[in-house]
């Protein structure tokens, strides 16, 4: 499969914030933050007991957004500055209603047309499947994206076979997402500068990813006081191909959206090359030269996806002006 010709339109995911949905006042301050996602937390963030109240919560919230949620925003014209995303509980198999926390979280949060559901601790493929199943038996609306943690050993081992099939399944699935917390913790794996021991999970989950067009998120940085130590992890992140990172407090948006952001030399370049394939004696082929180097037809799909990027970025910000 060449996932360069399979993704999904370009989505800028530098900074993607975390937020138990029981928390009204970090609901409330969502408005004025710079995050380009919000991942609204109904699993790991919220206790037992508070479910039912986090779910209500969320619902609130969310009928108190534009009209424009109810009918889907267009995701490409930026209506809604922020990508919104909700991380459901795990469904149980043949439970129904309440009994089912991962199924009450859909039915509740679906007539909002959230931009993506995150499916929690993924396993196997069935997992994906099984929530792309329900999403059209309901009709729900294509613009209802899915995405994936990868949080377990028996997760990263299907790590391949859960993105090929999201790409298959309905195409929904998006993203993926390691949790390297729970990843770490299932391994024995001890928390170390760097992330050496981490570093071949991560890989894993994003060579998973691009084999099948899919976006991939790094994992959480802990340590909120730790801003030296939060750009590093960004900048290393970045080094390996991640889109964006996950992010547990507001102080980590603006040193994502830095580290992730889209390089002026780089979109430059890849104009001159969207440009030099443009050119009517390079119609047809495969190779071109510019500036003294051999540019590929893998070099103008990446140009592309970059360029689309930045459009995307620059009609998101002019929204929140």
């Amino acid at each position: 499969m060449d996932s360069s010709t399979n993704r999904h339109p370009a989505r800028v995911r530098r900074s993607v914030l975390t937020v138990p949905a029981d928390n009204p006042r970090a609901l409330a301050k969502l408005a004025n933050l710079a995050c380009d996602a919000v991942i609204y937390d109904l699993e790991d963030a919220v206790a037992p007991e508070n479910k039912a109240a986090a779910r209500a919560a969320l619902v609130a919230h969310l009928d108190a957004l534009s009209p424009d949620r109810h009918a889907g925003p267009d995701r490409q014209t930026g209506k809604d500055p922020i990508e919104r995303i909700v991380r459901i509980n795990a469904l149980s198999a043949g439970e129904q209603g309440p009994a089912n926390p991962g199924l009450a979280d859909l039915e509740a949060v679906l007539p909002f047309a959230p931009d993506a559901i995150l499916l929690p601790k993924v396993e196997n493929p069935g997992d994906v499947q099984q929530v792309a199943d329900h999403l059209e038996e309901a009709d729900v609306p294509a613009t209802v994206r899915l995405w994936a943690m990868i949080e377990t050993p028996r997760g990263l081992l299907n790590v391949a076979a859960i993105a090929a099939a999201g790409r298959t399944s309905g195409g929904r699935l998006d993203c993926l997402v390691p949790g390297l917390n729970d990843l770490a913790k299932a391994t024995g794996v001890l928390p170390q500068p760097g992330r050496p021991y981490l570093v071949p999970y991560l890989m894993q989950v994003l060579l998973a990813a691009r084999a099948f067009g899919l976006d991939a998120i790094d994992a959480v940085f802990n340590a909120i006081s730790d801003g030296a130590g939060f750009a590093e992890e960004c900048r290393q992140a970045r080094a390996m191909g991640f889109d964006g990172k996950m992010l547990i407090h507001p102080a980590q948006i603006a040193p994502a959206n830095a580290a992730f952001g889209i390089d002026p030399a780089d979109l430059a370049r890849a104009r001159a090359i969207i440009a030099a394939f443009a050119e009517p004696d390079q119609a047809g082929k495969g190779v071109i030269r510019l500036d003294g180097e051999m540019v590929e037809l893998l070099h103008l799909a990446q140009a592309e996806r970059l360029v689309a990027r930045a459009a995307h970025l620059a009609a998101r910000d002019a929204t929140t002006i």
